[in-house]
């Protein structure tokens, strides 16, 4: 972010599969994204947020975050970087409790007349941040008061993945590893020697942070890239369980009534509730 700056906007357009290359930390502002097209998830220390179209995510200074896609949709959102200063003096103009739990919660659901009404307040914003003039971040200052406000009021419930315990930063480049690798016969001797810890180490160490075994989290992000394939393919199940890291047809379907309570093809027809 700019020095001096009170707010930076962009409205962005990236790769369906765009994966951030490592964690991200912003050491001296605020962030909110909005996403306008594609679905996400990001891993920060403490927990695990889906996001949607249509969600904001806030993100506090100081805190690692990496996000990857959950599907083949383009990705595109508003991304709006918010200075130490302006925090500050929204906190002492408004109200300081509006400010902490839309950051502490980190993910807004808005209905949809609530989205198209945040929607047009982010494309004025990025409109008058792209044709900067003198008095800009004035006008920016009093549609982010409206936004923000706007998330306040009118937020729904979220469900978000908080972690057992904080996720040091290993743990996160082992579940970021998962996430690239998750189609190769990966295994936890393999996460170990990219972490550069012994596999029993690696072992305890996820279970304790994530709350899960290493190879049930490895199958419960395979089963994702499954059932993604299965409702946006016509691949056969041999291909899918190629494309996912399950050695054949046979395995997949298996693990897959294990997880889903139903077979592939049923997924597939949309016998599901």
């Amino acid at each position: 972010m700019p020095k001096k700056s009170l707010i930076t906007v962009q409205k962005r357009s990236l790769p369906a599969d765009f994966m951030m290359p490592q964690m991200e930390i912003a050491a001296g502002h605020y962030s909110l994204g909005y996403l306008i097209s594609g679905d996400r998830r990001i891993i920060t220390p403490f927990r695990q947020i889906d996001q949607h179209e249509g969600d904001i995510v806030t993100m506090s200074p100081m805190i690692y975050h990496r996000s990857f896609p959950l599907s083949d949709k383009p990705y595109k959102n508003y991304l709006v970087k918010i200075s130490q200063t302006l925090a500050d003096r929204f906190t002492q103009e408004v109200d300081p409790k509006i400010w902490q739990d839309l950051f502490d919660n980190q993910c807004i659901t808005l209905a949809e007349e609530d989205r198209t009404k945040a929607e047009a307040i982010l494309e004025d914003m990025a409109e008058l941040y792209k044709n900067r003039t003198s008095y800009t971040e004035v006008l920016l200052t009093g549609l982010f008061y409206r936004l923000v406000i706007l998330m306040w009021e009118k937020r729904q419930k979220n469900d978000i993945v908080d972690f057992r315990d904080a996720l040091s930063k290993e743990i996160m480049e082992v579940m970021y590893y998962i996430e690239r690798n998750h189609a190769d016969d990966i295994r936890l001797k393999d996460a170990a020697e990219f972490a550069g810890f012994s596999e029993g180490h690696l072992s305890r160490l996820f279970v304790k942070q994530v709350g899960v075994p290493f190879s049930e989290y490895l199958t419960n992000v395979r089963i994702r890239h499954v059932k993604k394939l299965l409702l946006n393919t016509a691949m056969p199940i041999s291909e899918i369980a190629f494309h996912t890291g399950f050695s054949n047809a046979d395995y997949l379907s298996a693990c897959f009534r294990r997880h889903e309570g139903m077979t592939p093809s049923a997924f597939r027809k949309g016998d599901r509730h």
